[in-house]
């Protein structure tokens, strides 16, 4: 039961973050930090990362924590909660501090196909959802867009956040296509054969973007633009050819929207996910932020290219996936997981991340989405074929 709010707390939007000790929600907490005037944060979750958790939930006064991870619930950190603070645990401990009455939005920034269930649950109670989740969409895109209501579900990918904000007060039906702008990660440039010997060290490098690593990864591998594009079909009501990714290295332009009488809008900025997440919490208005701002009189230049998808075989893999729907992109995210988890830990090369999602998806019958049941059965079947294809690979 939700307390009584003096008139200066009305004002002010109740969030819940999902995930508040990974890069999305770092910098989540940076924004509410610096409009504590209009955010209040009332619900934190965290997978492991008990020792931030427990200090951010100090610091913002929340009343409830969520870990999710069984080996961390035990933390002797967490007894030092203040005594007012109630401590969920379990798989489902993350959706459940989110469905009270106090929350007004839910940031999900859970990472892999964990947050499809926090998504749907959101959504489902109807919710305001600020998705940094990319895999709720790739994955459950057939059943979580029908839930959605309009103004409820806000991309905080950088590249949909500009997808989002270049069709705000055009007619979509007037669209030719989208530009999914990709900066080529780390990796850009290099040949099949250098590939198979990039380290975990090199793979993580991201020229532009400080981000986690299993995204990072994704990144280096082109996946994460495969993942987007998905997305996008989703999130925009379009089909693949509707999307083109374009190489553009200096990550400036987040992405645009070409219209039929050949305008093109785009969205520019920094590189700093600090500024799409704002615009997801701030939606439709715009607040000041101590981003930083791009000074045109100082861009030497801006370049585009076409992605090399036969050296970064995950690019094409997503085509594919995109292209037939249904359970085939549950595959590729989770053969995906387990590969690039593999590559973390030296278990295979770099190369080897989209030979374990192609085999992965050879192998599976695809079929119409029809529920949340379905699409974790579907998971736990691709990740043990991926983990077929690398135990082949091992030997």
């Amino acid at each position: 039961m939700a307390m009584p709010r003096s008139a200066q707390d009305a004002e002010r939007k109740r969030i819940a973050i999902l995930g508040c000790t990974g890069s999305i929600g770092r910098q989540t907490l940076d924004v509410c930090r610096q409009h504590a005037d209009k955010l209040e944060v009332v619900a934190l979750s965290a997978h492991s990362n008990t020792k931030e958790l427990v200090a951010a939930a100090r610091e913002f006064g929340v009343k409830r924590i969520a870990v999710t991870d069984p080996q961390s619930v035990h933390d002797p950190i967490l007894e030092d909660l203040p005594r007012d603070v109630r401590l969920y645990t379990g798989a489902r401990s993350a959706v459940d501090i989110c469905l009270f009455d106090d929350v007004d939005e839910v940031l999900v920034a859970i990472v892999g196909v964990a947050g499809l269930s926090a998504s749907a649950a959101v959504l489902a109670c109807g919710k305001q959802l600020a998705l940094a989740n990319k895999e709720s969409l790739v994955v459950g895109g057939d059943l979580l867009m029908p839930m959605a209501r309009p103004g409820m579900l806000l991309p905080v990918d950088s590249e949909h956040a500009a997808i989002f904000q270049c069709y705000q007060g055009e007619n979509p039906k007037e669209a030719h296509c989208i530009w999914l702008t990709c900066s080529g990660g780390p990796l850009f440039g290099k040949s099949r054969s250098e590939l198979s010997h990039v380290t975990v060290k090199q793979a993580l490098a991201h020229p532009a973007w400080n981000m986690g690593a299993k995204i990072s990864i994704d990144s280096a591998t082109l996946m994460n633009k495969g993942l987007e594009r998905i997305e996008a079909l989703h999130l925009f009501h379009v089909d693949m050819d509707f999307v083109n990714v374009v190489i553009h290295r200096e990550a400036k332009i987040h992405s645009m929207v070409e219209y039929v009488d050949g305008s093109v809008i785009a969205h520019l900025g920094a590189s700093d996910m600090r500024i799409p997440i704002q615009y997801a919490l701030s939606y439709p208005a715009r607040w000041e932020s101590p981003s930083p701002r791009l000074d045109f009189r100082q861009l030497a230049s801006l370049s585009f290219g076409e992605p090399d998808t036969d050296t970064f075989r995950c690019l094409k893999l997503a085509d594919i996936a995109g292209r037939e729907g249904g359970t085939l992109p549950c595959v590729l995210n989770a053969a995906n997981e387990v590969a690039v988890d593999a590559f973390l830990h030296d278990r295979c090369s770099f190369t080897d991340i989209d030979a374990i999602v192609e085999y992965a998806m050879d192998q599976h019958d695809n079929s119409p989405v029809y529920s949340l049941d379905q699409l974790s059965d579907t998971d736990a079947w691709a990740r043990i074929q991926a983990r077929c294809a690398l135990d082949r690979i091992s030997r």
